[in-house]
């Protein structure tokens, strides 16, 4: 049987001369946060010398206590550990003791009759403050230090870019938070390997959950995600664990969050400000354990003014944003980036790797390779899958530069729009199609001007390629 994670990291110290109140205390922390790494202590005058032995992210004191009342014991506190943030606790509403306290250093003042709720997301709520304060400091300290150290976890860049290597020091800094993470970048720049070194810093044992909700509907996606019990809807005959309950303890990656339902939006929001769900057809709520992370190749600040997408979700995705540079902007690495495909073509061909010449090189400094990383992946392969003798030849890569893809597309497509009548594509005749009938003959006219290919036709019809995939599937094509 495998044991339960400790939550938070460190341990919550617990100072209260009435030990059933401190059982009733852990209890409600366990239960309401998935809190279970509590330290209880019932005399005052132990505090000090648990905090020496034990590294420790909060102190909640009792007020009023024999020996050494809650006012002295935060001076001690504050003045020994400055960095352990603290709550008092009062059986009384005294607000003048209570502004003392807070002058002092406290953290925050509750009486004990308050709604424990109340208390329990007080201290969450100082935990992750908390935890922003010390990756602050970490990141601080790394970039004063100009750490050059590698972790295994960013092999796969090979990168000698500074600003890639900014992006490390952060990600090591941020690694051990439970504050959500939005990766935002070009497609092709590489944000899933951002998600896979974050899940190798902080827990490559633990599961990592992809899933792409880019096309679901508002059912799928919550089905998806928060799982459904057993008679929650026609069909489901049994219960089902959602992707958040799958990556508990681990980490759940939603990809193309940029192209989410607003239905779906609101949500995620409440699943981001509570930190808990309901699966559907249940009235029992879960903690969301899994660290969130979030990825778009979208400017969600420019959805948000357009009103396509919320504000305050687009504020709970960020607290920790990170932004990977497009290609054309760390020409620097494109000599290691070459060298590394080229041997992972090789080994895909079964071929001896063939030697990279300063003027392919040179060529690919003059591109600005629209596809990032991906877009120089296809370009090495092709040209691999061709060659013959011992230098990689030129003549592919210009083939590719000189008349790229994206270009060629557009000025198929602006030839059609200019060639095609208007009322070609659907034929208003009598009677007058139906909408189902009109969105087909509009599909099938797209894949007609894309040779078959769905991507391009998802793009000329302004909906993503799983969109037009499902309604393909629903067409039963």
């Amino acid at each position: 049987m495998t044991t339960k994670p400790l939550y938070p990291e460190l341990p919550i110290l617990m100072v209260d001369d009435e030990p059933a109140w401190l059982h009733s205390m852990a209890l409600s922390l366990k239960v309401s946060a998935g809190i279970n790494n509590v330290i209880r202590c019932s005399d005052s005058r132990e505090a000090v010398e648990l905090l020496e032995k034990n590294s420790c992210c909060l102190a909640l004191i009792d007020l009023n206590m024999p020996y050494i009342d809650g006012e002295s014991l935060l001076a001690q506190i504050k003045e020994q550990f400055p960095d352990i943030p603290v709550i008092i606790i009062s059986g009384m509403n005294q607000i003048e003791t209570a502004i003392r306290c807070v002058k002092a250093g406290a953290e925050d003042f509750y009486i004990k009759t308050d709604e424990r709720t109340r208390v329990v997301s007080g201290i969450i709520r100082t935990l992750k403050q908390s935890e922003l304060r010390r990756q602050n400091r970490e990141l601080a300290e790394r970039l004063l230090q100009q750490e050059e150290s590698e972790h295994p976890a960013f092999a796969p860049f090979n990168t000698c870019s500074g600003n890639m290597r900014g992006i490390f020091s952060y990600l090591r800094a941020i690694a051990r938070g439970y504050e959500p993470v939005l990766i935002t970048g070009e497609s092709g720049t590489g944000k899933e390997l951002i998600v896979r070194a974050l899940h190798q810093l902080r827990c490559p044992e633990k599961p990592l959950i992809a899933v792409n909700v880019a096309g679901l509907d508002d059912m799928v996606f919550s089905d998806t995600l928060l799982g459904h019990v057993k008679g929650a809807f026609t069909g489901a005959d049994h219960l089902r664990k959602g992707m958040i309950e799958e990556a508990a303890d681990g980490i759940l990656f939603l990809d193309e969050i940029g192209d989410l339902a607003p239905a779906s939006q609101i949500k995620l929001l409440r699943l981001l400000q509570e930190a808990e769900y309901y699966p559907l057809g249940s009235d029992r709520p879960q903690r969301v354990r899994a660290r969130l992370l979030f990825a778009t190749n979208h400017n969600l600040k420019s959805k948000v003014e357009q009103g396509t997408f919320r504000k305050d979700l687009y504020y709970r995705l960020s607290a920790h944003l990170i932004h990977v540079p497009p290609l054309r902007e760390r020409k620097d690495d494109l000599p290691l980036l070459v060298k590394d495909l080229v041997a992972d073509a090789a080994r895909s061909f079964s071929c001896a790797p063939p030697q990279v010449s300063q003027a392919l090189l040179d060529l690919l400094t003059t591109y600005d390779f629209p596809g990032n990383i991906r877009e120089l992946r296809a370009m090495i392969f092709d040209a691999v899958s061709l060659h013959q003798g011992k230098t990689l030849k030129l003549t592919r890569f210009k083939k590719h530069i000189s008349t790229p893809p994206d270009k060629n597309e557009q000025k198929r497509n602006e030839y059609d729009a200019v060639q095609t009548p208007a009322n070609s594509i659907i034929a208003f005749g009598h009677p007058l199609p139906t909408i189902k009938q009109a969105n087909q003959s509009l599909i099938d006219e797209a894949l007609r001007r894309a040779n078959g290919n769905q991507s391009r036709a998802a793009r000329m019809l302004g909906i993503s390629p799983q969109a037009l995939h499902k309604r393909l599937k629903q067409n039963g094509e």
